[in-house]
């Protein structure tokens, strides 16, 4: 397995040892203050939580938390670092293999990716948190003034094309400047960041750190225009032809709303989580009146889904003042894909769970205005093919949920806006970009990762294809095999 180096094997009294150690809690705002801010929720670990917390770690040797990693951090060998207090280290490690550490130590959904393996979670049933203390060694550099400089390697001449500044672009952009490669991203908004700018609020992810993380890229050389629409500015033959680009790199994501397509939904108070999300945070709602940005700051909210993406758009709607929000999910709580601690931090702000419940129709008043949501109960039946069991209306239960303001969360399609400018590009039927395994399209020196290819998926995910894209990038570019400069000591 790519990345997995076999830790040192404890002695038997130091296993014991560790075995006993008790999971550290995050410290958090509280709930009743929090529900009522955009400051961030996990107020991270102290450097005492950190190392206790990294004590707790069995260094097994088969590694099993190393395989749910998309972009193979060395993860005992980090964990280790910090666990003797060298925490420097430890960050020159993460980052062989994690451009945006800060980042992933908050959104990242390590309870079912590097953490659900851990061995912990067969024994006492808490695993060691590891993005907990990614999160506390990214944080650590940001308010040092000590950096970890990351290793470029020599110009080989060749120059990289990417389109979209997400987290999967962002991901492909930094392997591919470490590896000698002449990098441009470019960026239809004003900002860089995709998703982690314009989708995950600020209580989640503040947009400094984001900020932070760009920065380091710029510093290996990475240039980033904005405001450029490929497929509108310039298209990708212009890229690949009088623009001088050797390959180009499709990271565009799924930003096209999926609408419910029920009666009403054309009413005054309704918002796809999009433009929702994107008002608050790209666009700065939440600080009115210092930006007077246009968005209904309702009183009584209902979000309909059950995602990350609800999340954040009913705990947001808290935030702009709603006296009420809803959570209007068809499904019941166990089912729900979206993280457990969001789940949790949204029950303890006071998010009301309609559960087992689906949307009949937005209902209006004689402005055309939202009033109410027509509801139906559901129950469940039998589980599908996905696992998740089926749902059907419960006869006689329909109901009126008296809301203002309706958020349709329940999903996203890929945006044919650049896909509809090449013909050759084999799309599925959904519209999305096909690629294989790789990121490698239909045309030659074009690939393509994350969620134009997947579909809506996490942004780690979208950093793993970003990972995997860059490596055949400059293979196909330089007809040999990549190898990543080390990252380099502390500046």
């Amino acid at each position: 397995m790519e990345g997995v180096i076999k830790p040192r094997k404890l002695a038997p009294a130091e296993f014991k040892e560790r075995s006993k150690v008790k999971r550290q809690k995050m410290p958090e705002q509280d709930p009743a203050k929090r529900r009522n801010n955009f400051f961030e929720v996990n107020l991270g670990f102290t450097a005492e939580q950190a190392m206790s917390e990294a004590r707790r770690c069995l260094l097994c040797q088969k590694v099993p938390c190393a395989s749910g990693c998309p972009v193979h951090v060395k993860i005992p060998q980090f964990i280790e670092a910090v666990a003797d207090g060298e925490f420097l280290k430890a960050l020159t490690i993460i980052k062989e293999d994690d451009a945006l550490p800060a980042i992933t130590g908050r959104v990242c959904p390590q309870e079912v990716q590097c953490e659900e393996p851990c061995t912990h979670c067969k024994t006492s049933g808490e695993a060691v948190g590891i993005g907990r203390i990614e999160r506390f060694i990214a944080d650590l550099e940001r308010a040092s003034t000590e950096k970890c400089h990351v290793a470029v390697a020599a110009p080989t001449g060749k120059r990289i094309a990417v389109i979209g500044s997400g987290p999967g672009g962002l991901t492909v952009a930094a392997d591919c400047a470490r590896l000698g490669h002449e990098v441009h991203i470019f960026e239809a908004l004003h900002k860089a960041g995709g998703v982690l700018v314009y989708g995950i609020p600020e209580f989640r992810l503040p947009k400094d750190i984001v900020d932070y993380e760009i920065a380091a890229l710029k510093k290996m050389g990475v240039q980033i225009h904005m405001n450029t629409i490929v497929g509108r500015t310039f298209t990708v033959d212009d890229l690949n032809g009088a623009m001088g680009f050797d390959a180009v790199f499709i990271g565009i994501g799924a930003g096209l709303p999926v609408f419910m397509n029920i009666p009403g939904e054309n009413l005054s108070g309704v918002y796809s989580a999009n433009e929702y999300l994107t008002r608050s945070n790209l666009m700065k709602a939440y600080l009115f009146p210092k930006y007077d940005t246009p968005i209904i700051m309702g009183k009584n909210v209902a979000v309909v889904g059950g995602g990350n993406v609800a999340m954040d758009s009913v705990r947001t709607a808290l935030r702009l003042g709603a006296k009420n929000a809803y959570l209007v999910y068809r499904r019941s709580k166990r089912e729900m894909p979206a993280r457990t601690e969001e789940v949790h931090h949204a029950e303890e702000e006071g998010v009301n769970f309609q559960l087992l419940t689906n949307p009949l129709e937005v209902l209006g008043d004689d402005k055309g205005k939202v009033r109410a949501l027509k509801c139906v109960k559901m129950q469940l039946g039998e589980p599908g093919a996905d696992g998740r069991c089926k749902t059907s209306p419960m006869c006689g239960s329909e109901f009126e949920l008296a809301v203002d303001t309706v958020v349709i969360a329940i999903g996203t399609s890929s945006n044919p806006l650049l896909t509809a400018t090449m013909p050759e590009l084999k799309l599925n039927k959904w519209g999305y970009i096909e690629a294989d395994e790789n990121g490698r399209t239909t045309i030659p020196f074009v690939y393509a990762g994350g969620d134009i290819v997947t579909g809506s998926a996490t942004v780690i995910l979208a950093m793993g294809a970003g990972r995997k894209a860059a490596k055949v990038i400059h293979e196909d570019l330089m007809g040999k095999k990549a190898e990543l400069p080390q990252t380099c000591a502390i500046d």
